[in-house]
Order: structure tokens, then C-alpha cells, then sequence
């Protein structure tokens, strides 16, 4: 094994930067060619057909088969210009992946070879629906699923295939996917806040949810890669030492990036540019070996869409210059995990971003309500926002490092925090907002767009944080579907904002003021939620203690947190959004609790394998050398250093030891979980029976490493895997 390693070390040294030839024409010259994009639709298809397309999309009104077959026909001129013979429906199932079934465009006709794309494929496939998740939904043997097209999201192409975005149901109407309940929870959005909007602003028609992702990742090389049995299999690293250097001297946040990851980083902007993905950051991140890319913000629906795509441009350009990407929130331990930072905010059809501070009365007023509504929302939605981003992965990135907590706060900045710090104490008085005091609050809003960046500090440490004019979702894991967090909080704003409109309709009726009102209506809220506001350092224990006193959700167990899918006050909040019905959110915890124990019991079997087959053999080589090396000097006059090695080789047996034992106990709690046939419950089993062994096997894993003879250690070590770029 130690061969193998070497060999594996040897060749990432002949791994080069490798020169891919792209056009030299800059990014504004081929953006978005191979997407069927607006201008495409103006240029392929009759100028009537183009603008009903149009007034279809803009209105959410339905495109009928007559209007599809037009779209298509132009849809297929494009593609088979660019060179496609196929087609597929390209949906997000509940797998963490995108899917696709390509088909092609040859067809016969009465025996005569034809290439065909009508409507009635462009709108609709039938994929089998049995094979992929669907939490009790669909049995084996009731295969029938349906994709739809999403007009709202541009179909693109990937070398000969054209791609059309879909959402994926069962037979019956329930989703099976991400983008169902997105779309659902976008409408909802854009209903809730068009209707609050328009008491400040009554020319608004539509309110669009945006959002700018953050995606860090790590890049290892390839062959150190494949000589890592769990890297291949669970995407993160089940042992290893961290290495004498590693991220605390800093040097590598926002470094000269290395010229092999420049080659790639650059090789995946020209593809991402292509399909119309508009990223435009790239640097190092804090650990070695760790990078982040990020584009400009977009509408929610479409920028889902473009970092699941991103996710799997990385790994196909990755192999290309002999690098693997790995998208595990924390392949390492003892650095930093990756996250996905969600940015979101909301803006109108007259473009007014309505998380953005205002000069003027009105537009702060209009600030300040949909501020405390989200702080509102977040505060009675907690438990599932925290449901909606956490996985295996992330359980064991979030606390660790960097990374946020397990404890859903959220940071304002201080000109904020003294805002709502008025509106609670006047709240808590009993009295009504004083002229003088609302001109405090108005003034400390006002003073915002001008020295906005010494009043709105960032904390990173936050799980939820305001940031000038979006509120920053950090605590997103970097494999996610962003859509899970996305529907999440969408839905509970959208749920909180109908309430608010409600309570203020009431309020108005009784007569005073709209400002009057909305102030009164918005210090009680202030107040209610105020627990969920923390401007400290969320990585401090006293943090949480502090949290669990204040009656915080401080779990940071998945199966435990994923219950939050089928409370009472989830199915209602859904459910009266027509986002998910119980149904499908009973099968979503199912599948979600499902991928849990699937994947601990899949890093445990790796981990055992690792363990006896491989760490454990060699311990043993390397203690016998040391037997006779023992055997041999004794009383040659070194009795002291003889007696060292005897030491070490206690040292040894006793962690060899440590191994076996554990590793026999955890396969007995694993095949105890394994008889558990409900999948939360067979979760639970394996969090708190199976996992905690992972900690001790590595321990003595580890310490092993530090002793056995650096030659013979059969898996390339931390200090290779993250410097070797």
C-alpha cells in the first residue's frame, strides 16, 4: 500500500498546469451562446409566437401545445446548428444531483429517418419514477413519473444534447424534486410582498426573490485522489493527522492563486460563460487547498439552476487538468469546511431592492417592515431553516472551525440593532411611539446609505446575517441544492408577511396613521423575536449557553433537527402556501433521514475497511520491525533506548487494540441500527450509536501515524493532499 502512495505522490509532481484552448475573445463576446436565452427566442422563433412566449412567462400563464410546437421547432433549428442530436429533461430529484434521459432526434417516419422535436416532448416527459426518492410517494412497482418544462429557466446545451429544465412529480401530482416546491414557494413570495409593497409603493405589480451563491470547494489532485479509498467513496477524508502546517498562519485566504488551479478556474469561467452562468469571483479561500467562486446575483429560480449546474461543470472540467473536486462540507478535519453562502433579498418590477436602506420617510418605513418581518419569520421558523441545510456533511462542518453553529441567530450590525433596540424598549413601555422617538428610529435608518459600511460590520460567525442590502444564509452547506434553504425562506416570509398584512389591514380600519401603525405593529414583533438577535461571536461557548437560555434550538443532531419537517407548524405554514402539502413533507423528512443513515453507514464500512485492511497491517509490519530491533540491541549496553522501543511498541498494541475493539463494536451498533425499518428513527440510530465510534477509530488512527515509519504509512497524509496543487 505504502507503493501505492508513493506512486500516487509521484504523479501528482508530473501533473502540470495543463493550457486549455479557448477563444481569445473576451467573456462579452460568447456569454450564454449555447442558451436558448431571450435573444435566441427573438432571432428563432415568428415575432407573434416570441411575444406570447413572452406574456406567458412574465404572467405565469400556461403555454399550450400549439404555442410549444412553435417554441420547439425554433428551439431545435438552434440546437442542431450548434451541433445536437439529442435531448433530455433536465430535473433536480431529491439525490443531491441533477438527472437526465437523453433522446434523440432521429426518429422514423414511415420508415424514413427524420429528426424530430415537437411540443408535446418539449413540454413533457415520462421518466421512471420508482428508481429515484421519493419517501414512500411512488412504490417499486408504480414507475410513473412526469417532468414538465419550466419556461422560466432558458434551456441550454452540453456538447450534442440540448437540455431542457423541468420539474419532476409522481403520477399523482406530488413533487419529487427541488424545483416544484421552489416555484410554488417564489409565487407565494412574490403574492405575500406585492401585497405589503404596495402600501408604500402602489405602482408595484410583482416582488422577485434574488439570490447570489457563494460555492467553496477544494481541490486535491487527482492521483492522491484515487489512492484514497474514502475520498472516492464518502467524499471526505475518515482519517488522517493534520498536518504540522495547515491554515493557522493565514496565507492562504485570498493568496496568489496557484498556476495549475488559475488554469482551471479559468478553463470552468469560459464554460460557465457559455451556459449563461454569470460568475465573476475566484480566490483562494482560508484553507489549504480550499477555493471559492461566486457569480452576480440573479432570480432565485435561475440561479438554483445555474450553481447545480456549476457543481457538476466543476467536476467535469476538473478531470481535465487532473484535479478532483470535493464538494463535502468537510473533507479535512482540523481546517476549514466549505459552505454555500445563500445571499438573499427581494426586488420589485421598478426596481427598488426592498432590503436596501432608503434617503427618503417612506422607503425606510418600507425598509424597516420587511426587515422585522424576516427577523420575525426567522424567528418563529428556526427549526426548520435549520431542517432545510443540514445533512451528514454539514452536521459535521457547522460549530467546527469557521463555520457557523448549530444555533439559527441573526446579526444586524450596530446602526440596526439600535434601531430595533428602540422599538423594543418603547414596545416594553406599553406606549405608543413618541414623535421624537420615531424620529430616532427614522435617523438611524436614514444615516445607513451614507456610511454604510462603518454602521453594517460583517460577522462571519453568523448563521444569518444582514449585509448592507441582502441577508447572507452562511450557514448553507457547499453540496446542497440551494433550493432546500431557499424554499425554506421563502415560505416562512412569505407565511409571516400575510400575517403582517393582516394584522395591519385590522389596525388601519380602526383608524391612525399607516406609519403610526405599521411602527406599532413593528415593535411588537421587534420584541417578540428579539431573543433570535445576537451581535457577538457565535463560535464562543458562552454563545451557547447564552442561546440555550434564551430558549434557542441549540441541537446540532440531523436526525434530530429534521423533525422540524412534519411539526404542526411547518404542514400549516405549507400548506396554506400550497407550497407542500403533509404529505410531501412527511416524505421529504423520510428521505432525508434515509440519505442520513446511508451515508454514515457507508463511511462506516469504509472506515472499517481502511482500519483492518490497511492501517492495521501496517502497524502490525512496522511493530515487528521494532520486536526485532528490540530483540536484537538488548543488552548491548542501550538498555534505555531499549526500553523506549518497548514503550512504543505498548504504544502501538494498545492502539491497534483500541482499533479492532471499536471497530467490532461499531459494525455490532451498525447492524443493530440496520434492523430499524423506519427510516427517522433508523437516523437516530445511527447518530447516536454508530458515529461516535468514528472519533475513537480515528484517534487511534492518527496517533498511529505520527508513529509508524513514514514510508510505510499506506494512505498519502494531509500534509501532500493539500499542498500539492
Amino acid at each position: 500500500m505504502s507503493a501505492i502512495r508513493f506512486k500516487a505522490l509521484e504523479d501528482s509532481l508530473t501533473h502540470k498546469p495543463v493550457k486549455v484552448n479557448h477563444s481569445e475573445d473576451r467573456a462579452i463576446t460568447f456569454y450564454a451562446c449555447n442558451v436558448f436565452d431571450d435573444s435566441k427566442m427573438a432571432q428563432y422563433l415568428p415575432e407573434g409566437v416570441y411575444k406570447k412566449v413572452k406574456k406567458c412567462i412574465a404572467e405565469g400563464i400556461n403555454i399550450d401545445r400549439e404555442l410549444a410546437d412553435h417554441v420547439a421547432n425554433g428551439m431545435k433549428q438552434w440546437a442542431m446548428e450548434l451541433g445536437v442530436t439529442h435531448y433530455t429533461h433536465w430535473f433536480q430529484p431529491l439525490t443531491e444531483a441533477s438527472a437526465e434521459k437523453h433522446d434523440s432526434f432521429f426518429t422514423l417516419a414511415n420508415g424514413t429517418p427524420v429528426e424530430s422535436f415537437e411540443g408535446k416532448v418539449l413540454a413533457q416527459q415520462e421518466p421512471d419514477a420508482s428508481s429515484f426518492p421519493s419517501g414512500g410517494i411512488r412504490n417499486t412497482f408504480e414507475a410513473r413519473g412526469y417532468t414538465a418544462w419550466d419556461p422560466t429557466s432558458p434551456a441550454f446545451v452540453i456538447g450534442s444534447t440540448l437540455c431542457i429544465p423541468t420539474v419532476f412529480i409522481s403520477y399523482t401530482g406530488e413533487a419529487l424534486d427541488y424545483k416544484t416546491p421552489l416555484l410554488r414557494s417564489l409565487n407565494a413570495l412574490d403574492k405575500t410582498a406585492t401585497a405589503v409593497c404596495k402600501y408604500f409603493n402602489p405602482e408595484t405589480k410583482r416582488v422577485n426573490g434574488t439570490l447570489g451563491w457563494e460555492q467553496e470547494y477544494f481541490l486535491i489532485d487527482e492521483a492522491l485522489f484515487a489512492a484514497r479509498p474514502d475520498l472516492i467513496s464518502c467524499g471526505r477524508t475518515l482519517m488522517g493527522h493534520n498536518s504540522a502546517k495547515n491554515q493557522q498562519l493565514d496565507d492562504h485566504y485570498f493568496g496568489s492563486i496557484p498556476e495549475r488551479v488559475m488554469e482551471y478556474m479559468q478553463d470552468l469561467e469560459v464554460e460557465c460563460h457559455k451556459l449563461g452562468i454569470p460568475v465573476r469571483t475566484r480566490h483562494n479561500e482560508v484553507a489549504p487547498g480550499q477555493f471559492e467562486c461566486a457569480p452576480i446575483f440573479e432570480e432565485i429560480n435561475l440561479a438554483v439552476d445555474h450553481n447545480v449546474l456549476l457543481m457538476d461543470l466543476m467536476m467535469k472540467t476538473a478531470r481535465r487538468h487532473n484535479f478532483r473536486v470535493l464538494l463535502h462540507e468537510k473533507p479535512f478535519a482540523s481546517v476549514n469546511g466549505s459552505g454555500k453562502h445563500n445571499n438573499w433579498s427581494m426586488a420589485t418590477d421598478t426596481g427598488i431592492n426592498l432590503l436596501s436602506p432608503a434617503k427618503d420617510e417612506n422607503g425606510n418605513l418600507r425598509f424597516l417592515t420587511f426587515l422585522v418581518n424576516i427577523i420575525k419569520a426567522v424567528y418563529e421558523n428556526a427549526d426548520l431553516l435549520k431542517a432545510s441545510i443540514m445533512t451528514a456533511g454539514n452536521e459535521h462542518r457547522l460549530g467546527a472551525n469557521e463555520a457557523p453553529p448549530c444555533i439559527i441567530s441573526i446579526f444586524l450590525g450596530a446602526q440596526l440593532a439600535k434601531t430595533l433596540a428602540i422599538l423594543k424598549e418603547e414596545t416594553e413601555k406599553g406606549k405608543i411611539l413618541t414623535p421624537s422617538v420615531k424620529k430616532s428610529v427614522k435617523l438611524n435608518i436614514e444615516q445607513i446609505p451614507e456610511i454604510l459600511l462603518d454602521n453594517t460590520d460583517r460577522n462571519r460567525t453568523s448563521p444569518f446575517a444582514f449585509t448592507g442590502n441582502r441577508f447572507e444564509f452562511r450557514a448553507v452547506g457547499s453540496a446542497a441544492n440551494c433550493a432546500s434553504s431557499m424554499i425554506a425562506l421563502n415560505s416562512a416570509v412569505s407565511g409571516q408577511l400575510e400575517k403582517f398584512k393582516q394584522e395591519l389591514d385590522a389596525a388601519l380600519a380602526q383608524g391612525g396613521s399607516l406609519e403610526d401603525n405599521v411602527l406599532a405593529i413593528l415593535g411588537r414583533y421587534t420584541k417578540q423575536s428579539y431573543s433570535i438577535l445576537f451581535e457577538g461571536n457565535n463560535y464562543s461557548d458562552e454563545w451557547k449557553n447564552e442561546a440555550e437560555q434564551r430558549g434557542l434550538n441549540i441541537s446540532g443532531s440531523c436526525p434530530e433537527v429534521l423533525k422540524a419537517y412534519t411539526s404542526e407548524k411547518t404542514i400549516s405554514l405549507f400548506e396554506s402556501l400550497k407550497v407542500l402539502t403533509k404529505r410531501e413533507l412527511e416524505a421529504r423528512q423520510d428521505i432525508y433521514a434515509e440519505n442520513y443513515h446511508k451515508k454514515i453507514q457507508i463511511e462506516s464500512r469504509v472506515m472499517v475497511n481502511l482500519a483492518m485492511n490497511h492501517v492495521v497491517p501496517t502497524a502490525i509490519r512496522y511493530q515487528n520491525l521494532l520486536i526485532e530491533n528490540y530483540r536484537g540491541t538488548k543488552g548491548l549496553g542501550f538498555d534505555e533506548l531499549v526500553e523506549n522501543r518497548l514503550d512504543t511498541i505498548k504504544i502501538i498494541s494498545q492502539h491497534i487494540l483500541n482499533i479492532k475493539t471499536n471497530c467490532k463494536d461499531m459494525n455490532t451498533a451498525r447492524k443493530n441500527a440496520d434492523t430499524i425499518t423506519d427510516n427517522l428513527q433508523r437516523a437516530l440510530a445511527y447518530s447516536q450509536n454508530v458515529k461516535p465510534y468514528f472519533d475513537k477509530i480515528r484517534h487511534a488512527i492518527d496517533q498511529l501515524e505520527l508513529i509508524v515509519d513514514d514510508e510505510m504509512w499506506p494512505l498519502p497524509k494531509y500534509r501532500e493532499m493539500l499542498f500539492c496543487h
